[in-house]
C-alpha cells in the first residue's frame, strides 16, 4: 500500500499537536473527555486507510479539526490563552475558543459528502447538501445532548462543568449548534466546487 506523503505529514503534525497537549493538561480527566472521540476516530481512519481513503482536501480538515480539539482539550475551551486575551483586548463577555471551534467544526460537511458520495447512490447537487448539512447539525445537537448528559450524571463534577463550558450564557448549547449549522452551510457553499476537483482527480 502506497502511502500518500501529505497524509504521513499530516499524521505527524497531528500526533506531535496531541502528544503537546497530553503535556500537563488543565485536567486529565476533560482532557480524556474532550480528547477521546478525536483519537477514535483517527484511529478509524488508519485502520481502514487501505480500503478507503478520503481526499487530501478531507484529510487536511480532518487534522485542522483535530489540532483545534487538542488545543482545547489543553486548556479547556474556557481557557485558551489567545481568545482570553481576545476577550480582555476587546472587552468580551467570554472566550470564544468554542464558538470559533463549532463553526469550523461545520468544515466536516465537506467529509461528508465524500463518505455519501461514495457509499450511497447520492449524486451531487441540492440534497447531498441539505444532507450533508443536516448530518453536521444533528451531530452538533448530539454533542450538546452529551454535555448536559455529563452534568446530570455528575452534577457537582468539575469535569462536567469544563465539558460543558457555558461560561455563564443559558443559551450556549443553541449558540454552539448554530455557529457549527452556518460552518457547514459555508463550508458546502464554498468548498464543494473545488471538493469536487479533489474527487476528480483522486480517481485518476
Amino acid at each position: 500500500m502506497k502511502v500518500n506523503k501529505i497524509h504521513s505529514a499530516l499524521l505527524v503534525i497531528v500526533a506531535i499537536v496531541l502528544l503537546w497537549s497530553a503535556i500537563r493538561p488543565f485536567s486529565y480527566t476533560s482532557w480524556l473527555v474532550e480528547v477521546g472521540p478525536a483519537v477514535v476516530i483517527i484511529i478509524i481512519l488508519l485502520i481502514t486507510y487501505s480500503k478507503f481513503r478520503f481526499t487530501t482536501f478531507s484529510y487536511c480538515i480532518i487534522a485542522f479539526l483535530s489540532i483545534l480539539t487538542f488545543i482545547g482539550g489543553h486548556y479547556t475551551y474556557e481557557e485558551v490563552p489567545l481568545f482570553n486575551w481576545l476577550q480582555e483586548e476587546f472587552h468580551l463577555k467570554r472566550n470564544n475558543y468554542d464558538r470559533f471551534g463549532h463553526f469550523f467544526k461545520g468544515l466536516i460537511a465537506i467529509v461528508l459528502r465524500e463518505i455519501l458520495l461514495h457509499f450511497t447512490p447520492l449524486t451531487r447537487g441540492a440534497w447531498l447538501s441539505t444532507i450533508s448539512v443536516s448530518i453536521v447539525l444533528a451531530i452538533a445537537a448530539l454533542y450538546e445532548i452529551l454535555e448536559w448528559l455529563s452534568t446530570k450524571i455528575a452534577p457537582h463534577s468539575k469535569t462536567s462543568k469544563d465539558f460543558l463550558g457555558m461560561q455563564g450564557d443559558k443559551w450556549d448549547a443553541q449558540w454552539d449548534m448554530t455557529f457549527a449549522f452556518l460552518g457547514a452551510i459555508l463550508a458546502t457553499l464554498l468548498l464543494s466546487h473545488f471538493h469536487d476537483r479533489m474527487l476528480q482527480k483522486k480517481r485518476v
